[in-house]
């Protein structure tokens, strides 16, 4: 993936996350700063006026039927959802949820103990540390105002998905190259028509939201390498972690309604059921992986030189700007998703702390300085060993 152009500025040049460098926005809200934003409170921002609107009796009715708590799948079942009309107005919405990816930079090592009263050893991992910067902010030009490229598209001809299948697959008559004059492919509505009208007894229909434009491994390399200096000797992985990625539809079948009731899952994990039950459905379920909400972090400028332009920051912006604070939260060990106060905290001069009791005093700067000699003392030496 190509290098900031020109028009986005440099690296260091401070940037607006709600204004794209070199591009101007014709709504009322160009030149307003933006408040700061809790990573946390996405979810609870306004909707903005271009944002598709459900009817009220649907979005006070329709709710997830479940919703992992881990990944964020959210998982539908109502039969309001089989009528073609009202699905792709649900959908249409859905897609207008970002996704919620994490950038993970994850330190581990092993480490052999003799268990206690036996010859016996064992060997367990260790984490080092556990560190996740989310990039959901980034991929609005204003998060107050939801202003983003987010675009929902439908798969091409050309691409193997599941079709209302069991295995992926092209659309019929579709060439391994692009051909000129193929046939179009099918729009929502037409999908969602297919998805209603069909016969199967299980069927399930997929809305994926992905991050596009996201030269991933550029900043995989510079982070592995951030964490290298600091002499880190263990096992490394640098890696993207999407949360609220999916969301699926089943139709109103009791075997649906079981098959995501917690009670039951767990019943069928204790009496070791479900090697019959998963080849069963995995098998009887028709699936339509057809949509996809895309948020691009970048995209190809429109000059057709090949530079690319950014909704918000660029990967070396948003490198400069978390950088510090990585690097500080790797030293501390530290297993958390970072957030404002660690971008600050990284940002700022270490503040004095002078409590007016000159024994509290010395006893803060003594631990402060053993911290510091023990950083030190990991960046000479090297840290993480297994051992």
């Amino acid at each position: 993936m190509g290098k900031p152009s020109d028009a986005a500025g440099s690296a260091s040049r401070p940037v607006s996350l709600h204004t794209n460098p070199g591009q101007t926005f014709s709504n009322d809200y160009d030149h307003q700063d933006a408040p700061e934003l809790n990573l946390d409170d996405l979810d609870d921002l306004p909707l903005s006026t271009a944002m598709p609107c459900l009817p009220r009796s649907y979005d006070s009715l329709v709710q997830p039927f479940q919703k992992d708590c881990n990944t964020g799948r959210t998982y539908y079942i109502d039969p309001r959802l089989e009528q073609p009309k009202q699905l792709e107005t649900h959908l249409t919405y859905w897609a207008h949820k970002p996704p919620r990816p994490y950038l993970k930079i994850v330190g581990t090592h092993r480490q052999v103990t003799r268990k206690s009263g036996d010859n016996k050893n064992e060997t367990k991992t260790v984490t080092d540390f556990d560190v996740a910067v989310e990039m959901t902010p980034y991929l609005y030009s204003n998060a107050q105002y939801r202003t983003s490229w987010q675009r929902l598209r439908t798969v091409d001809n050309g691409e193997k998905v599941r079709r209302g299948t069991v295995l992926q697959k092209r659309a019929p008559g579709a060439a391994q190259h692009i051909e000129v004059g193929g046939a179009p492919k099918p729009t929502l509505e037409e999908w969602c028509h297919r998805f209603c009208a069909h016969h199967a007894g299980l069927k399930c229909f997929a809305l994926k939201r992905e991050m596009t434009g996201f030269d991933f491994e550029t900043v995989q390399e510079r982070l592995r390498s951030l964490v290298r200096d600091t002499n880190y000797r263990g096992s490394l992985s640098v890696y993207l972690e999407t949360k609220d990625e999916l969301v699926e539809v089943y139709n109103d079948a009791s075997i649906n309604r079981w098959r995501l009731t917690s009670w039951v899952q767990w019943l069928f994990y204790l009496t070791l059921l479900f090697v019959f039950s998963w080849p069963y459905l995995w098998l009887r379920t028709k699936r339509f992986e057809v949509a996809v909400s895309e948020w691009p972090f970048s995209r190809m400028a429109s000059n057709g030189n090949g530079d690319r332009e950014y909704v918000s920051i660029s990967e070396d912006q948003w490198y400069n700007m978390w950088g510090r604070a990585v690097r500080n939260a790797v030293l501390e060990k530290r297993q958390a998703v970072l957030d404002q106060a660690d971008l600050r905290r990284a940002h700022e001069p270490q503040a004095t702390f002078e409590s007016g009791s000159a024994t509290m005093d010395s006893a803060v700067g003594f631990v402060r300085a053993g911290v510091s000699a023990m950083n030190e003392v990991n960046r000479q030496l090297g840290w993480g060993y297994d051992c």
